[in-house]
């Protein structure tokens, strides 16, 4: 996920410094992603306003969701439950490890 330092829930409130911020951001968290996971590729989303599912007041981001070929299966469909093939904590770890690679 990324977004931006400015607190707001409108992508039009942000200037075109602000709005770059954030494309440049999203650039380097899907090259960090490619790096590690080699995911096949991506689904990028932003749920803006309330109605479209924004939880927060004054809060914009971008999820950035690596995907892989065959990468759905039964579990969601039968026991709404998803399964982690890596722990959060791993993902962190390797996350904060390589991002310096990136800078």
């Amino acid at each position: 996920m990324t977004a931006p330092y400015k607190h707001t829930a409108l992508l039009e409130e942000l200037n075109k410094e602000e709005g770059e911020e954030l494309f440049t951001s999203l650039t380097i968290g899907i090259k960090l992603l490619k790096s590690i996971f080699k995911p096949d590729g991506f689904n990028l989303g932003m749920n803006l306003g309330k109605v479209a599912g924004a939880g927060i007041e004054d809060h914009l981001h971008i999820h950035i969701v690596p995907r892989w070929n065959g990468d759905t299966n039964f579990m969601p469909v039968l026991a709404n439950t998803k399964i982690l093939s890596i722990s959060l904590e791993e993902t962190y770890r390797l996350l904060k490890k390589n991002i310096g690679l990136l800078l």
